[in-house]
């Protein structure tokens, strides 16, 4: 039986009456409020395409910033698009096919939202401080910097309801992982600087009630691990609901069970399929599983889940949290935009990774909690009288619709009646509708050409594909991506057998001369990690040797994060002071070359023995060159947290840990201000 598009009513339904903070777009496209004209970012050319919505052909291209990622609309048909790495947002007015003004901000800006006359930028960083990021408010008739308040580190998307802005932290420090900030706009004020949503989320594995599936490895003389604990990270997106009572946070959980190592993984852990990184805990299908958490619009509070549950009572109102596809040759992962439609009955989230839409219903008071069951598997809807169909269990999605490759923006019209899609890394806009009786693609159009080169090109789309059978399989249903999030990393620290392994960043390091790779050294070369790593972990068939030139040249291709601690005029005083400490501290006998590193193995005290820490104990002997690999300290100040473990939150924390044992260089010698000087130097390598 044909899977039914269970999301017609949001294609085809009216509109509710919309708050003023709404909008049915998201990331890198946005919709005129006529309909008539689409507004698409593209990234590799630094420009912005307006495209007619019936026809989709171009009628004008505008040059902005540096790395354009995201686009937002005003109430008055001004564009506003926030050009990552130019510390700016340029602003364009409607049929003046130009750039009007460039509204200077922090360090890359990315998310947006327009509400009233004011537009809300947030910023990755503040411009003298790495540690936090903050939101910006702009008067739109003036262009005018209103006010600035920091909000927490590596913040990303923002939603406003009502009077109140909830602004999404992207990766989040420590074992909880990120988080949604509540700010009062009319106060200027921070009111919830976190929320509870790991509490909710792991309810039932702290309390030690949760069901393990699967039954995860005990490591040899280290910690057998309970059910397992999820950790949300990758905010991208933040939607409210046309009514502002429901805010949706598009989000990957990141799991701390136990992974099987090298050593093992012709053994697999029970359940994982084969895949080291594929099963996971009721309807979790892999150590990266994206969901959907939402958030009270009015007051901000987390309404979350608990995964470990298995069946316990939904929060009425909310969507179901794990979004698991009922077609096993789809997956869904690295949600990357998400809309609401008009009626605010069906959410829309953007898989860049798997290169798909996932349509799911905004209320699963409805749903029963069952899994497993033919509903769930065949996708059948359930009639519940009313004209409502409902779809459901565990995880489960209305449909999902193919689109282009590495898709970031998507845009619903007024009616209901047509959703498009940008398909950023095809560059190309999908158009979908209704059509017997489904939600499927029925156009697709290329406004522009690669600019970049075609190897990284082909790399970038390996990287990031979830959907590709050869570097992921369907049961696995992850990318490269879904742990170095943007090229970069995670700030997770995953559970390996032999001990805890934080996802290094990888952009801007110059990999393809770092080897050998992984914490422990035990690839030779990138033949061997694809080998290990893409076969046996993430399920795929297998890289060729081009495929593996491909995948380093985008590697390698990719700057390092913006640093707002390098200055134009040169090192201050104190980072100069800094870098004599390094030189002192002999930090330039292992960090050294323009890679700032030497790629050896050395131990520096950091192993992890305490059998109660909430990582796995770490394992020496299994050490392939007894001890960890030297990482680079390229884009350090924006790689929180340090060491294999993730311990250490800050610099300073890392260098004061253990100081006096010298075991990380002579830090011994260091006074205390030579210590702060040192942080300041490290800052801008």
């Amino acid at each position: 039986m044909k899977i039914r598009a269970l999301a017609v009513a949001a294609l085809l339904c009216g509109c509710n009456q919309q708050v003023s903070s709404y909008t049915a777009s998201s990331g890198s496209l946005a919709l005129s409020n006529d309909d008539r004209l689409l507004y698409a970012v593209d990234t590799d050319s630094n420009q912005l395409f307006v495209i007619d919505a019936k026809s989709q052909e171009v009628v004008a291209s505008v040059q902005v910033g540096q790395q354009p990622e995201k686009v937002v609309v005003g109430k008055d048909d001004t564009i506003y698009v926030a050009n990552r790495m130019a510390r700016s947002v340029s602003v364009i007015r409607r049929d003046d096919w130009k750039e009007a003004t460039r509204l200077p901000t922090a360090v890359e800006p990315a998310g947006m939202a327009v509400s009233g006359n004011v537009l809300l930028v947030v910023n990755a960083t503040m411009v003298d401080d790495s540690s936090v990021g903050s939101l910006m408010a702009f008067d739109t008739r003036t262009n005018e910097q209103l006010w600035e308040v920091a909000v927490g580190p590596e913040p990303r998307a923002v939603a406003v309801s009502g009077d109140r802005a909830m602004v999404s932290l992207y990766k989040g420090l420590g074992s909880q992982g990120a988080d949604v900030v509540t700010v009062d706009l009319k106060n200027q004020q921070v009111l919830n600087a976190k929320t509870d949503t790991y509490a909710r989320v792991n309810k039932s594995a702290l309390e030690g009630t949760g069901i393990s599936s699967p039954t995860p490895l005990p490591p040899e003389g280290g910690k057998f691990f309970g059910p397992s604990k999820f950790s949300p990270r990758g905010i991208e997106s933040l939607t409210v609901s046309p009514d502002g009572r429901q805010v949706f946070a598009a989000t990957l959980l990141s799991s701390d069970q136990v992974l099987p190592s090298t050593a093992i993984t012709t053994e697999p852990f029970p359940g994982s399929s084969g895949d080291g990184y594929s099963g996971g805990t009721c309807g979790a299908g892999s150590v990266a599983t994206p969901a959907i958490i939402t958030f009270d619009g009015t007051s901000g509070a987390s309404m979350a889940d608990d995964v470990n549950g298995c069946g316990g009572q939904r929060a009425d109102g909310q969507p179901a949290q794990v979004l698991s596809s009922g077609n096993p040759t789809m997956p869904i992962q690295g949600p990357s935009a998400t809309a609401v439609d008009p009626t605010g009955a069906f959410l829309f989230v953007v898989g860049r990774e798997s290169n798909n839409v996932a349509i799911v219903s905004t209320n699963s008071a409805a749903q029963p909690q069952q899994q497993g069951n033919d509903i769930n598997v065949k996708g059948e809807p359930v009639d519940f009288g009313g004209g409502r169909t409902d779809a459901f269990g565990s995880g489960s999605v209305h449909t999902t619709v193919a689109v282009g490759a590495g898709p970031s923006g998507i845009a619903l019209s007024h009616d209901g009646k047509t959703a498009w899609v940008l398909n950023a890394f095809d560059h190309s806009v999908s158009r979908l509708e209704q059509k017997d009786g489904v939600v499927q693609q029925v156009q697709v159009t290329q406004f522009t050409q690669d600019v970049l080169p075609a190897d990284v090109v082909a790399g970038r789309k390996l990287f990031f594909s979830a959907s590709d059978s050869r570097m992921s399989s369907q049961t696995t249903g992850i990318s490269c991506a879904s742990c170095h999030l943007e090229g970069r990393e995670d700030g997770h620290v995953w559970n390996f057998t032999d001990g805890p392994r934080q996802t290094p960043s990888l952009a801007g390091r110059m990999l393809s001369k770092t080897a050998p790779f992984h914490w422990n050294g035990e690839f030779d070369g990138l033949t061997a990690f694809m080998a290990q790593t893409v076969n046996h972990r993430m399920g795929g068939q297998g890289v060729s040797p081009a495929m593996e030139r491909q995948i380093a040249a985008f590697i390698d291709s990719q700057p390092v994060a913006d640093n707002p601690h390098r200055k134009e005029g040169g090192l201050t005083a104190a980072q100069q002071r800094g870098a004599a400490a390094f030189a002192k501290a002999q930090c330039n006998t292992c960090h050294r070359g323009e890679t700032l590193t030497d790629n050896s193995f050395v131990d520096v005290g950091t192993y992890v023995r305490d059998q109660n820490a909430a990582v796995v104990v770490d394992d020496p002997a299994r050490l392939t060159h007894g001890g960890l690999n030297t990482p680079s300290l390229l884009g350090l100040a924006r790689s929180a947290p340090y060491l294999h473990s993730g311990k250490a939150v800050s610099l300073k924390q890392r260098i004061t840990d253990g100081q006096q044992a010298d075991l990380h260089g002579k830090t011994s010698s260091l006074s205390d201000a030579e210590v702060d000087d040192l942080v300041e130097y490290l800052k801008t390598l």
